[in-house]
């Protein structure tokens, strides 16, 4: 597993108007370890779900493809 520490972390710009209710990702990891790290970003601190890259670019195809945006 790699290290999660000093990750740079982002959320979707559509997150800014829903009262904070968001996930945030890093892309850091895809190229070395081809996985996707995936946390609350209001509890920055709790457990982290790490996914692959190949399911995550899934999910996101899914939810571009049901037309959903935010």
């Amino acid at each position: 597993m790699p290290t999660l520490a000093g990750l740079n972390w982002f959320k979707s710009s559509y997150s800014a108007n829903n009262g904070g209710a968001c996930v945030e990702v890093a892309a850091d990891l895809v190229a070395s370890h081809g996985v996707v790290p995936v946390r609350d970003s209001k509890r920055v601190a709790a457990p982290v779900l790490t996914v692959t890259s190949s399911a995550f670019a899934t999910f996101v195809a899914g939810v571009a493809a049901a037309g959903v945006s935010a």
